[in-house]
């Protein structure tokens, strides 16, 4: 019998996550005061359990282990059960991952945990199978097995002192990374040594870097065309159209409603792990943009295009916001809602649209990739290797009929999967994840002229600031059911700062620069430490932390450090802050070692370190905003390749406008010419001689 002392205390929660388990017989605590302390005073084991809402074989593990009454029994009677949604914790998730990952040398989710009542870990592992299953240990036997050594008080003591001893050693390796040398001097050798190894890992027949799984890399081809715009690299640019083009090709790409699933399970980017993630969109949709830029390519241009479309029909709230993700799995099938078996083409579409899709798209009666499940067998992913031109050629039709048959079984194709069950969506607002697609969507207003991209960009950020505060004007986390919560991490402030700069150089309103200064000032309060020269992840508003951690690699997002340099010289520059500047630099030179030796890991360091050693390009203009001749000087700005920019605007008229510029020195004593716009380009606000009409800027910048 179970017993029903304790129901399961998930049914109040907000997270998709935790409400999904909310009806299992575990009976399962949210990581609160509550659970902890009745661990303590039971002086019984915690057993942690943390995944995410989209994770596939956290389902299974759900399915498995977390309905079965007789393990929910032996949970139940001899464990402290708490679950833990990472997108919320991450925190949590940092130390434990960090934990399992030093006793079995390797990590993922389900992150199973295991925990004396003062939070430090003695045992972990990852997916456990119900019952011992093809050398793997059951789950089942597992927990009786450590309740069985819990009971008995000298191997509990022994447990008590080996989690001692692992808990010392994650303070030594979540310790900031200070270089020990002398030599602190970033140099152009920095980045050629980081250009170099990413050469030597790079996969030059299908681009991306090492071989399976491979994932996007968002800060790597970032930080590849920076370096090709600085050292005019074609090898570097070369490294990122190629994988640009690979993955825009594959079955990792939605070919039908646009945006990119979570990675590719194998080297040629065929076979996705099929959940979609808000901040990888969010990411390549910038990339797919600046190559844009860089290269004319209009390729780069339509799949940005189709990212930001995606994003606006599938994953965002009217009222200003995006959701988190979308599910890999249908009914725990994963990757079934994408994919088709050739006959249901061939009965949606016209004969011609059939065939054309057949062969476009590598679609074959029985199926064109192999996967571990059987339900798969007949499937296919929509991928293609091959331009349009080739199948004018096959066809014998003119490219422009390819294409728009093309455009016509495509939409056909989508309107039948919207009828669909869809994958699950974990509908919760995350504030760093939006900030990155409010930087998305302010680049491509910029870069598409798409009105838009700039509403939503702006609805997202007033819709953070206005509702993902608590009642001390503290930054949270996760908004969900018209609750937000979870102290916001340093992630979150710093994002949401280089995004609030990212939408005043698209709309030019002083109240996001505004706001961003004030969120600067609050991340320095709470996540500084004066004595380390370092951000912590965490504020003291975090509370039950058996580490305060420091990332300075990145992981799928950008590291919380590197965001925070970025935010700091963005910030610092504008207005002049040399505190702010001289806090980045500390910290980037601080780093020079471990980004010579591992520069795979220290992506956005790096980029913030190209910032400072190049010289930053400093664009003023004065103008009115609405005015042809203010919209034709941002519009050759916008138009550029532009990394390491500052871009602030003055208009005369506008009160607002004005009590910003006597903040900024960069706009001081900058007038209208002849009462036209005007622009100035300047280097360590030293100005070259104003401008009034597109062509001499674009000559100056």
């Amino acid at each position: 019998m179970l017993s029903k002392k304790r129901p399961n205390r998930l049914n109040t929660e907000t997270s998709p996550y935790l409400l999904q388990h909310a009806s299992n017989p575990v009976h399962w605590n949210p990581w609160d005061d509550d659970a902890i302390s009745r661990a303590k005073k039971e002086n019984k084991p915690i057993f942690l359990s943390i995944g995410y809402s989209s994770c596939h074989w956290c389902h299974v593990m759900e399915r498995e282990s977390f309905t079965d009454p007789e393990i929910a029994e032996i949970l139940n009677n001899n464990f402290i059960s708490i679950k833990v949604d990472r997108e919320e914790r991450p925190d949590i998730d940092e130390i434990y991952m960090s934990a399992v990952v030093a006793l079995t040398g390797r990590g993922g989710w389900p992150l199973t945990v295991f925990l004396t009542p003062d939070l430090k870990p003695f045992f972990g592992g990852t997916y456990f199978p119900p019952k011992d299953k093809a050398g793997m240990t059951g789950f089942k036997r597992l927990i009786s097995r450590i309740s069985e050594i819990w009971d008995k008080e000298k191997e509990r003591e022994q447990i008590i002192l080996d989690s001692d001893r692992l808990t010392k050693a994650l303070q030594k390796r979540t310790a900031f990374p200070i270089s020990h040398s002398d030599d602190k001097e970033l140099s152009q050798d920095l980045l050629e040594r980081a250009r170099n190894q990413l050469k030597q890992s790079f996969d030059p027949e299908w681009g991306g870097f090492g071989n399976a799984p491979k994932f996007p890399a968002s800060q790597a081809l970032l930080f590849l065309m920076y370096d090709h715009h600085q050292n005019k690299q074609d090898s570097s640019l070369q490294m990122v159209t190629l994988t640009l083009d690979r993955m825009a090709s594959g079955g990792i790409h939605d070919h039908l409603a646009g945006g990119f699933h979570r990675y590719s399970t194998d080297r040629i980017w065929l076979v996705p792990h099929f959940e979609k993630m808000l901040y990888d969109n969010a990411q390549l949709a910038s990339v797919f943009s600046h190559a844009f830029l860089i290269t004319g390519n209009k390729f780069y241009s339509v799949v940005a295009q189709n990212i930001f479309t995606y994003t606006l029909t599938y994953m965002s709230q009217d009222k200003g916001g995006f959701f988190s993700s979308e599910d890999a799995d249908v009914n725990g099938k994963e990757g079934l809602f994408y994919l088709w078996e050739q006959e249901e083409i061939e009965n949606l579409l016209n004969k011609q649209e059939a065939d054309l899709v057949s062969s476009y798209f590598h679609v074959e009666k029985n199926g064109n990739f192999s996967f571990q499940e059987p339900y798969h067998q007949g499937l296919n992913i929509l991928h293609t290797r091959e331009p349009l031109s080739r199948f004018a050629e096959i066809f014998q039709w003119d490219k422009d009929k390819v294409k728009d048959v093309l455009t016509s079984a495509k939409k056909k194709l989508l309107h039948a999967r919207d009828k669909r069950e869809r994958p699950f969506l974990d509908d919760k607002v995350i504030t760093s994840w939006n900030a990155l697609m409010v930087s998305a969507l302010s680049l491509g207003y910029q870069v598409f002229q798409n009105p838009d991209y700039l509403s939503f960009a702006q609805k997202t950020a007033r819709f953070i600031i206005s509702h993902m505060r608590n009642k001390d004007h503290h930054l949270l986390r996760t908004h969900r059911a018209g609750k937000s919560k979870q102290h916001a991490y340093l992630q979150d402030h710093a994002l949401l700062i280089n995004a609030l700069i990212d939408l005043y150089e698209a709309d030019f309103n002083p109240d996001w620069l505004n706001h961003a200064e004030t969120l600067t000032e609050e991340m320095v309060s709470l996540f500084w430490d004066h004595k380390k020269d370092c951000f912590y992840n965490t504020s003291h508003h975090h509370h039950h932390q058996l580490v305060r951690t420091v990332t300075a690699t990145d992981s799928a997002l950008p590291s919380s450090s590197g965001s925070a340099v970025e935010a700091l010289m963005r910030i610092g520059r504008v207005f002049q802050k040399k505190q702010y500047l001289e806090k980045s630099l500390r910290i980037v030179q601080s780093l020079k070692n471990q980004m010579e030796k591992y520069p795979h890991a220290y992506m956005k360091m790096l980029i913030n370190a190209s910032f400072l050693i190049y010289p930053e390009k400093e664009i003023a203009l004065v103008g009115d905003r609405d005015s042809t001749e203010s919209q034709k000087l941002l519009k050759t700005v916008w138009s550029r390749f532009l990394p390491n920019r500052t871009l602030v605007f003055s208009d005369p008229k506008n009160t607002e406008h004005q009590m910003l510029s006597s903040r900024i020195p960069l706009l001081q004593n900058k007038k209208l010419i002849n009462g036209k716009s005007a622009a100035y380009v300047c280097t360590d606000l030293t100005c070259q001689k104003p401008v009034t009409n597109p062509e001499q800027l674009n000559d100056q910048i």
